[in-house]
């Protein structure tokens, strides 16, 4: 249950509006309609400190003065990036006004006017973790209004996310000229033609802001009427995309044709989903899991399409093509999300990522804030444009398969991926030995590594500088993969098989990875070993694949779901959830890499990676039935239950 809380005090807990009504009784019936379940005015803040005290679910608090759209209350209120999410305004802040610094969307400092990038907005939603908090800050600022306590709340250490307003209207007023002149600038403003605006990012890549978002509102719009939800345009825009993958496969110009604009419609409802679901406020945990498996699903099953039609048409590696677009991207991806936690951390410590100011690192860091910060420039789409996002992905193979087949399309898509990758890696690279800031210690490593038993029950590194490196480890693990890898090509090429010793010594190479997984995940280049573990396990199947002679399908199944296994581990970091609950059954890189070993020495390499990978897609679906379906189901049951 949602509790709202509107503090009555201070010189607007008198102001009243143009009908005779008290503004803070305005604000109460407007947090009912934003999605309170109940709603209280507190005449101070130890009356809010017990309400709080009481509360089992998110508590919203504002204090008297503020006059908004109801629509950016219900924006606070359902406000998907955090728990514990503040209101910030740019108005200029009047005397006892809270200032706000914030950095990656986070509130990193609170009162502090010489590094301030907006006003505190009077209203904040507080997650059930941090109701105890609330209520220490509440008594300690008792006596005060909402701006203390929202200092003292930030002062208790809470990870608060700020909520800036666009297009509507929020403003604090404290006397009757300032309500009206808001009241006036609320009237102004069409609501639901802000909100259906607002749908859409407010920074995007080129592609979707200039081919897709100019006419996508529309689409949000007949979705919301007609009661489509997300979670429904999330599976049109898979059955888009699998058919696309399907005529990119069947070949010939008019199937390349049809699956081309298959492939942008796909596209367009991916970014639909995401747009109706800010529009209509329906957010949940599983919706935004499933669209970011989804996305990456469609994505390497029009992989697989364009390798299969590759081949078809004649080309004798196109599913070896697909296999390494499926790989790259997947890598890269591991390198983006962790560097995303790594900059978001940095952010929380300002401090620790400023202490040098001088170097390389410094100077990209503020040529890359100066390009962000002039939005529109062709510095700024350049350096959007250049780490190839999703947007750009898919529009380069639409129109690299319609007009020259999808041969072409695998090669375009891995020869700027490469491009990317190191573009971004380097760069990255050298803003993170600048930062220095550890961001794996802060995770449950082993979880996120994806350690088996073998990997935990190995010794503690040694005394030497490079064996306590956990990158180290993982990086020579990586690049045994890779020259097994080689090695089975240029033998398959001369007709020769591999030996089976050779297997063996990759992978004792590969394990040396493991031997990493206690050592402290504390260095500036940590957020790289989720990254390097997975390029060395998926070389090293691919590895075992080749040398084994499996079909290059099989190969391309196996490490598809493999990939399931790892975006889940991923999108699970990015909206702070638990660990999968049959994590542990999927046994660890490291274990799957002994049972492809043994497979390969056994001479039965296509049957060890169509069994285990078999085995990982039932364990994977599994996993998903009982975290989405019946462990929900049994915790409603309990909540229902007599005490």
């Amino acid at each position: 249950m949602t509790l709202a809380i509107v503090l009555a005090a201070g010189p607007a807990a008198g102001l009243t509006t143009e009908a005779g009504e008290r503004l803070a009784d305005r604000l109460a019936g407007q947090w009912r309609r934003a999605g309170a379940d109940e709603v209280r005015v507190a005449a101070d803040l130890s009356e809010l400190a017990d309400l709080v005290a009481a509360a089992t679910g998110p508590v919203l608090v504002s204090g008297a003065d503020l006059v908004a759209h109801t629509a950016v209350l219900k924006h606070l209120a359902t406000s998907p990036v955090g728990p514990t999410v503040a209101l910030v305004l740019t108005d200029p802040p009047a005397a006892g006004q809270a200032t706000v610094r914030e950095e990656r969307g986070q509130v990193v400092a609170v009162d502090d006017p010489a590094g301030a990038t907006g006003v505190f907005g009077g209203a904040l939603r507080v997650g059930p973790a941090d109701l105890p908090a609330l209520a220490a800050a509440a008594r300690s600022a008792a006596g005060g209004g909402v701006d203390r306590l929202f200092a003292e709340l930030a002062g208790c250490g809470t990870l608060t996310f700020a909520h800036r307003v666009r297009l509507l209207v929020a403003h604090r007023v404290g006397d009757p000229a300032e309500l009206a002149a808001a009241q006036a600038a609320v009237a102004a403003v069409d609501e639901d033609r802000a909100e259906l605006r607002l749908s859409v990012k407010e920074r995007d890549d080129f592609f979707t802001t200039f081919f897709v978002s100019t006419w996508s509102p529309y689409v949000v719009k007949a979705a919301a009427r007609i009661g489509l939800g997300p979670t429904a345009v999330t599976m049109i825009s898979v059955a888009f995309a699998v058919a696309a993958a399907v005529l990119f496969g069947a070949g010939g110009r008019p199937a390349l044709v049809a699956g081309a604009v298959l492939l942008y419609l796909g596209f367009v409802l991916d970014c639909v989903d995401g747009q109706l679901a800010r529009y209509t406020r329906h957010f949940s945990a599983w919706g935004g899991w499933l669209d970011t498996m989804a996305d990456r699903a469609k994505e390497y099953v029009v992989y697989a399409g364009l390798g299969y039609g590759a081949t078809h048409a004649g080309f004798r590696y196109g599913w070896a093509l697909a296999i390494a677009a499926m790989t790259l991207q997947t890598v890269r991806h591991m390198t983006d999300t962790w560097y995303g936690v790594l900059h978001d951390e940095a952010a929380r410590r300002p401090r620790a990522a400023t202490a040098d100011t001088g170097g390389i690192g410094g100077k990209l860091n503020a040529a890359s804030t100066k390009v962000q910060a002039d939005t529109g420039s062709v510095s700024y789409w350049l350096k959007r444009t250049v780490v190839f996002p999703i947007g750009e992905r898919w529009a380069l193979m639409a129109v690299a398969a319609a007009l020259f087949g999808p041969l072409v399309a695998l090669c375009a898509v891995l020869v700027w991926g490469v491009l990317a990758f190191a573009y971004t890696g380097g760069l990255r690279t050298l803003r993170a030995r600048w930062m220095r800031v550890p961001v794996m210690s802060s995770v449950d490593t082993g979880l996120h590594r994806d350690d088996g038993p073998l990997a935990r029950t190995l010794p503690a590194p040694g005394r030497l500088p490079a064996v306590r490196q956990p990158l180290v480890l993982a990086v020579l693990g990586a690049l045994g993969a890779t020259g097994l890898l080689l090695w089975a090509l240029l033998a398959v090429r001369a007709g020769d098989d591999l030996p089976g010793w050779a297997v063996a010594f990759a992978f004792v190479v590969l394990l040396g990875g493991a031997h990493g997984a206690r050592a402290a995940h504390d260095g500036p280049l940590d957020w790289l070993v989720p990254a390097a573990l997975r390029a060395g396990e998926y070389l090293f199947a691919i590895a075992v694949g080749v040398a084994g002679r499996v079909s290059p399908w099989l190969i391309f199944g196996y490490v598809f779901v493999l990939t399931l296994h790892h975006y889940d581990l991923t999108a699970r970091l990015e909206k702070r959830q638990a660990a999968p609950p049959l994590h542990a059954a999927t046994v660890g890189w490291e274990g799957r890499s002994a049972l492809l070993t043994i497979g390969s020495i056994a001479g039965i390499a296509s049957i060890a990676l169509a069994t285990l990978g078999a085995y990982l897609l039932v364990v994977f679906v599994a996993s998903v039935v009982l975290a989405w379906v019946v462990l929900p189901a049994r915790a409603r049951g309990g909540d229902r239950s007599p005490g």
